[in-house]
């Protein structure tokens, strides 16, 4: 049963789970998002944004195509706030920043920073915690493209704990759980009204916390 933190006539937010992605992927038999709360609603859901199938947290979805295209419009002119929670390896020394740096995916999928090809993008971020090794961060994407926060983070030397896919791959390997969250969205809804959904920490994320905490 997937976790639902808002629903009107409009949308419906889900938390998702981390392992479980948000769309359909090429394997179809693998179940997404998308499939186990559309069979849930018992209703057809239309795609508004995504996060990446290892990162946890808050989603949105449309219920008809006016919300949708409505949702749409605030997401392409970078009307709502995203903020997400990471751990960070290393001890980021500066209270908060701004990361920029061009962006571009290439054919293996993964994606890194190209100055000269890339995408202008963006990331903001807030230091909320260091401990001896690592340093939590509240973060906000100014722009929203792939793996923007994991890139981000990688190419200033603090790749986020657990990414298999950016960082040390044999240290990451150690960990349960890519540590990035997305815990708060801050939109219009589309009959108007401003709201703020959270989703909260899961256990699987506290988990690491408390662990690194005893180290």
């Amino acid at each position: 049963m997937i976790s639902i933190l808002f629903e009107d006539e409009d949308i419906v937010a889900a938390n998702k789970p981390e392992g479980l992605a948000s769309i359909p992927e090429r394997d179809k038999d693998r179940d997404s998002l998308l499939a186990s709360l559309s069979a849930q609603l018992q209703r057809r859901l239309f795609v508004v944004h995504r996060i990446d199938k290892e990162v946890s947290g808050v989603i949105l979805f449309a219920k008809n195509e006016s919300a949708h295209r409505l949702l749409n419009e605030q997401f392409s002119k970078r009307a709502v706030r995203k903020t997400y929670v990471a751990l960070a390896h290393g001890v980021i020394d500066q209270e908060n920043g701004t990361i920029e740096k061009a962006l571009r995916q290439f054919g293996s999928g993964r994606v890194g920073v190209d100055a000269r090809r890339g995408k202008s993008s963006a990331t903001t971020f807030r230091v909320t915690r260091r401990f001896t090794a690592y340093t939590v961060v509240d973060v906000i994407p100014l722009t929203g493209r792939r793996h923007q926060i994991r890139v981000h983070f990688y190419s200033i030397g603090h790749p986020l704990v657990g990414d298999l896919r950016y960082g040390d791959r044999s240290l990451q390997q150690g960990f349960p759980r890519l540590m990035l969250h997305a815990k708060r969205v801050d939109f219009r809804l589309p009959a108007g009204r401003e709201v703020a959904l959270e989703a909260p920490i899961p256990h699987s994320f506290s988990a690491v916390m408390k662990a690194i905490r005893g180290w």
